[in-house]
């Protein structure tokens, strides 16, 4: 076991299967239970292994679990441990109570107000949580950001509502989270993550050396990350009003009103179970960017980028963020 290459991944990240594979074990909710000492031992093992130095009657079981807690509660640019509300592990128990509740109360104005306000918060702090790390807001920044994905939010879901409440049939009127979660989602990724666009982020060349900034790498891996956040929720919000439509239409479901709640979180759990590691899979987590393009996008970059190396990559990567 002593050349084990711990950074390098189980599964070939190049493909959509691979991908998909390595998300299912990243985020994998079980591993929200981890102690803090367990994750610390776990982060301890991992750069051990990294370094080169295997502690001595270590199996090829503990080295791989000590990489899945490390890759699902550590920060990949900085490697500080994450708030375990904002992990991409925590997606499907969080999503399912909060997205249930949305898809439940959304008949009232003060419902729809409330779950909005608790899901751009949950949404803040996981889109601060997986931020490129490079790039720090202040706190003023934090709190706009903040404030105007809520707004946003409550703003198209209140308007949304009103305008369908007397031209669209009951059906319709259930998709009013969805439409208010897509919209905010465009507003709250690049505010949390506004230093990226004005700044720039880090890229790479091939063998992992930093030649520069770039602001388009920033935009294409906001642009891939607000995708993937919309595709994550689009199955759950968009098929299970149609399931609800159809069984309130029996006399027995409808008495059971009370079971309506935890069956929609339920139900949303199976979806976020699939779709938290199939969104996750659908850009590459390393992300590249043809270095002619930035010439001709944003030639100031690649003048500094220029002056860094004398060899200039034909594609530089980046980490995009989740």
């Amino acid at each position: 076991m002593s050349n084990i290459d711990i950074v390098q991944p189980l599964w070939d990240l190049s493909t959509f299967t691979g991908r998909l594979k390595h998300y299912f074990w990243i985020t994998d909710p079980r591993t929200c239970f981890a102690t803090d000492d367990e994750l610390d031992r776990a982060k301890e093992l991992y750069l051990s292994v990294k370094s080169g130095t295997i502690p001595q009657n270590t199996t090829i079981d503990q080295i791989h679990y000590a990489k899945k807690l490390y890759e699902s509660a550590f920060h990949p640019d900085s490697g500080e441990k994450q708030n375990v509300f904002g992990r991409m592990s925590f997606q499907m128990p969080g999503g399912m109570a909060i997205t249930g509740a949305m898809l439940q109360w959304y008949k009232t104005t003060t419902g729809v107000v409330f779950w909005q306000w608790v899901n751009q918060s949950f949404n803040a702090l996981v889109n601060y949580t997986n931020r490129n790390a490079n790039s720090s807001l202040s706190t003023t920044q934090l709190a706009v950001a903040y404030v105007s994905a809520t707004t946003s939010a409550l703003v198209a879901a209140v308007g949304y509502k009103a305008y369908l409440q007397k031209r669209a049939t009951p059906l319709f009127q259930r998709y009013v989270p969805f439409v208010a979660v897509a919209a905010a989602n465009c507003i709250n990724i690049p505010l949390m993550r506004q230093n990226e666009l004005i700044h720039g982020i880090g890229i790479e060349d091939e063998n992992g050396n930093v030649v520069g900034s770039s602001r388009l790498a920033a935009g294409k891996g906001i642009a891939q990350v607000i995708f993937s956040r919309i595709a994550m929720c689009a199955p759950g919000m968009l098929i299970l009003p149609v399931i609800m439509e159809r069984l309130e239409q029996y006399q027995s479901f409808r008495r059971m009103a009370i079971l309506h709640a935890p069956f929609q979180v339920l139900v949303v759990g199976c979806f976020l179970t699939v779709m938290v590691p199939t969104a996750c899979a659908l850009f590459p987590q390393k992300a590249e960017l043809s270095t002619s393009v930035m010439k001709l996008v944003e030639p100031k970059f690649y003048e500094e980028m220029c002056k860094k190396t004398d060899r200039i990559p034909e594609l530089v990567y980046f980490n995009k963020g989740l």
